[in-house]
């Protein structure tokens, strides 16, 4: 899948300081990004480079200190606080490192949860949690909780649930940082078959055999993009 010339995410200046006890952590420093709707997108760099912060401030779970963002074209700074919620339900989804699973409900339900945030008919959101699941492979397991799964599978379930919902961009942070490698690649394989269907994706990752597979490596260091790196390796 190829990006198109509309920019889904588009950062200027963008600037993060953490004040903590008098101490001032500048965690992001003038970043100027633009990620294209269907581009996949990874961020590489050392730990504490800030890759963390950038991708909470493009899933709005935090604001930058100064700069703008545009999200789809709209200023995120004009945006009151419902608004972000809203959009964080419905346009983007997000995949994390510890699965972030809920443990005393079902797989399906675990799917299922944030599209009743949306006050979807019942009957839309078994239909779109079971296609979900279907996706990727995890169909079978609907009725399982999360401690009766594999890491692999519980980051699989963790995918259908960003999916379920249709967003227009995935997040990853560190998507197979707690999974062996078998694991890993394969929910890497579904990533990448995210991005042939249209996704746009932008995944952390500390692992140069993932982020080949982008289509673009963003290089941070020291909160400042130091580098980009066209993919080495078709994905």
């Amino acid at each position: 899948m190829t990006a198109n010339g509309r920019a889904m995410i588009h950062l200027e200046g963008v600037t993060k300081v953490f004040y903590t006890d008098e101490v001032e952590t500048h965690a992001l420093a003038t970043i100027q990004l633009e990620i294209k709707k269907g581009e996949y997108v990874s961020i590489a760099g050392p730990s504490g480079c800030g890759k963390s912060t950038l991708l909470s401030l493009l899933g709005l779970l935090d604001s930058p200190t100064d700069g703008k963002y545009w999200l789809d074209g709209k200023q995120v700074a004009d945006l009151s606080l419902s608004d972000r919620a809203r959009i964080r339900n419905l346009q983007i989804g997000f995949i994390f490192q510890s699965f972030n699973l809920i443990g005393d409900l079902t797989v399906f339900e675990n799917v299922e949860l944030p599209l009743t945030y949306r006050g979807m008919k019942a009957a839309d959101r078994r239909q779109r949690a079971n296609d979900a699941l279907e996706r990727v492979g995890m169909a079978h397991r609907a009725r399982h909780l999360p401690s009766q799964l594999s890491g692999g599978q519980q980051q699989r379930v963790a995918v259908a649930r960003a999916v379920a919902g249709s967003p227009l961009i995935l997040l990853a942070d560190e998507p197979t940082g707690n999974l062996d490698s078998k694991s890993g690649e394969a929910v890497m394989e579904l990533l990448r078959e995210l991005h042939r269907g249209g996704a746009t994706l932008c995944m952390v990752t500390h692992d140069p055999r993932y982020a080949r597979h982008a289509d673009r490596t963003i290089h941070l260091f020291d909160g400042r993009i130091v580098e980009e790196s066209a993919a080495t390796a078709a994905s």
